[in-house]
């Protein structure tokens, strides 16, 4: 079964707006692997805007299922994640003003830059994967670096599914075919939500593991947020 790894920024995001420690970070992801999701996910920016380093490194004990860190390998993030060792770093190419992820890797452009990386992180046994789009070139490239995975970014399957084009779908499952046959695991993510995952799972063969963030919470106002678990891992069946 694919697995389900809660990204939980947007609780970050909550606490900080008015400072304190409500709701409390770490039982939320406690309570969020109780309820049944296989990981919790975290993407600390320079900026400390949701999840603080210091999250992190608190995570680091408490997490009791997966443990899966994204973000920019810039030299604070890399010493966090080696510091931290979670269960799996994935690599994202994002602006330090980003306010959310909107590109995968050139993974031939950085390819030497990601091997090294890769690299550095493998020899700490921690598991990688790099955010990626869906051109075969790029998926080639990412297996020349050495690394365990690649994450799918999905978010134009997720707004062209929206709109209809189930056909959106194609490039993805071409994509999770090449990626298989070259040795890669497969994950996926972005804008991915209660209304397309069912589809996006069955049309993905070999689909390792999946990270919501952004939707499952908006969706958890309306529904809860036990409901809302359990109703993408019936999704994911």
């Amino acid at each position: 079964m694919t697995k389900l790894s809660v990204n939980i920024n947007k609780i970050a995001t909550l606490r900080n707006s008015r400072g304190g420690n409500v709701p409390n970070l770490l039982k939320v992801a406690h309570d969020i692997e109780d309820f049944g999701a296989e990981g919790i996910t975290i993407h600390p920016r320079p900026d400390e805007r949701h999840i603080k380093y210091q999250d992190a490194r608190d995570l680091k004990y408490s997490v009791r299922t997966e443990f899966n860190i994204e973000g920019n390998p810039i030299k604070s993030f890399m010493d966090l994640v080696l510091e931290t060792k979670p269960t799996q770093v994935t690599l994202v190419p994002d602006a330090v003003d980003a306010i959310t992820s909107n590109a995968g890797w050139n993974t031939i452009k950085h390819q030497s830059f990601l091997q090294e990386v890769i690299q550095e992180f493998q020899r700490n046994n921690i598991r990688t994967s790099i955010f990626i789009d869906t051109d075969a070139k790029l998926i080639e490239a990412a297996a020349k670096t050495g690394t365990d995975r690649i994450e799918l970014y999905t978010e134009n399957f997720a707004s062209e599914f929206d709109k209809g084009n189930k056909n959106a779908i194609k490039p993805y499952t071409e994509a999770a075919i090449l990626a298989h046959k070259l040795g890669l695991g497969i994950n996926a993510g972005h804008d991915l939500s209660l209304e397309n995952i069912q589809f996006f799972k069955e049309n993905i063969p070999n689909l390792a593991e999946v990270s919501i963030g952004h939707a499952l919470i908006a969706e958890s106002l309306y529904l809860g947020l036990e409901n809302v678990v359990k109703m993408y891992l019936h999704r994911l069946q």
